[in-house]
């Protein structure tokens, strides 16, 4: 490493070149299995409809979907999702040199260990201008694709230093309705650090102390960074699973609704407690189209009001017009909130209340305090898969391909992939 003393950078390469162990390892294929998942329910939508015409790779076509439905993993702290960068950049440098089962799951817990690291330093100042998944995460893929291609510390270095310096990804895109923006921040993160790791493997050099560094990221996007932690363990164990199709702002919020008597939300006032991003985020009350939807905390109570679990039908074209829907959200108010303001980002959290009744959560369902089990995401597999156009047979050859043995090749991955996106 350069220097006496380790840059931000060279930290962040060290601890992702650590043994992977079978825990993390297993950890990574329910992961691979989520991410799975969101591609096959987003197979259907218009973004594909584009993604087919406009990009040849089957991988990169799975970049632009598995954020799409809003159904991703993701870091608390980082405010981050890893899965949907990091698999397509694994994905492909794996194909590349045709490395084993073993290898891709390594590249996948190597890149969340940098991808969440560096997210967690980003502050919110940071969030709110930029997207994290888009500016932590194409370091992210960098990491992933060098740990798959072998590269050793001074190399995956190097791939940190080009991603970082060319991190992107603005919020703009969330006071616009109908782009796709947010698809292709995704889709670009991955690729980006697939190219960063694929140079710096023939040795371009980049600069060490682009993190913390005078004209670095932390000064040229952020006013407070936050110290640069190392994790005893993996952060692939921090990481959260998304059981309802909506941001994961609004989680909480539906967690605490499903919690009350379905009477007392039939009439009256709903007020919605929470913190301060959530509301930020998801304080829309006249959601225009799907996407709104998912990031509408007023719909979110309101299709358990009416409907009970959320499910994807919720959030689309149909459910908007839903008359007894609207009249919900508009006895919804949102406000921000103790103890839930104040626990934020560690704790996602939030109270609902409604005639008399009060119901609250700390965590939201899919935290690591309240963890979806491997059959709970095996289940998002087979219904996410239906509503993606596919059969049943398609969800059990991809539960396969995730149970694959280390050793084993990538190919029948790769296949479903091109079967799914053709």
């Amino acid at each position: 490493m350069s220097g006496q003393l380790a840059t931000a950078s060279e930290v962040l390469a060290t601890a992702s070149l650590r043994p992977v162990g079978a825990d993390a390892r297993a950890r990574a294929r329910l992961h691979l299995l989520d991410w799975l998942a969101c591609v096959a329910g987003a197979r259907e939508s218009e973004v594909a409809a584009m993604a087919r015409a406009a990009e040849p790779d089957p991988i990169m076509r799975a970049a632009l979907l598995g954020n799409l439905l809003e159904m991703d993993d993701v870091d608390r702290m980082g405010r981050l999702h890893p899965g949907p960068v990091l698999w397509p950049a694994a994905l492909a440098a794996a194909r590349a040199i045709e490395a084993p089962m073993g290898v891709l799951l390594d590249g996948f817990v190597a890149g969340v260990e940098a991808m969440v690291g560096l997210g967690r330093t980003l502050d919110d100042h940071h969030y709110a201008f930029w997207h994290p998944t888009s500016t932590a995460g194409t370091a992210g893929a960098a990491v992933a694709a060098a740990r798959v291609f072998g590269l050793d510390q001074e190399q995956v270095a190097d791939a940190i230093g080009h991603a970082v310096s060319l991190a992107g990804g603005l919020w703009q895109l969330r006071h616009e309705p109908g782009v796709h923006t947010k698809a292709i921040h995704v889709a670009h993160a991955a690729r980006a650090g697939l190219w960063h790791a694929r140079l710096a493997s023939k040795g371009f050099r980049a600069p060490r102390a682009i993190l913390e560094g005078p004209q670095g990221l932390w000064a040229a996007m952020t006013r407070s960074p936050r110290p640069l932690a190392l994790a005893e363990g993996w952060r692939l164990f921090a990481l959260s699973l998304k059981p309802w199709p909506a941001c994961r702002h609004a989680h909480p919020a539906i967690d605490a609704a499903l919690a009350l008597p379905p009477a007392v939300l039939a009439a009256g006032p709903i007020l919605v407690e929470t913190y301060g991003d959530a509301l930020a985020f998801c304080d829309r009350p006249q959601p225009l189209t799907p996407g709104e939807a998912r990031f509408s905390l007023q719909h979110a109570v309101a299709v358990v009001a009416v409907r009970g679990r959320p499910c994807l039908a919720d959030f689309e074209l149909e459910a908007l017009s839903d008359l007894a829907l609207a009249a919900v959200r508009a006895r919804v108010s949102c406000t921000v909130a103790e103890p839930f303001a104040s626990a934020y980002p560690a704790h996602y959290g939030a109270r609902v209340s409604a005639g008399g009744a009060v119901s609250e959560v700390a965590d939201a369902w899919g935290d690591p305090e309240r963890p979806l089990g491997v059959a709970d995401v095996e289940a998002k597999l087979r219904a996410l898969a239906q509503w993606g156009g596919l059969g049943r047979d398609a969800a059990e050859a991809a539960l396969q391909c995730c149970a694959a043995e280390d050793g084993a090749p990538i190919a029948p991955l790769l296949d479903l992939l091109g079967q799914w996106l053709q």
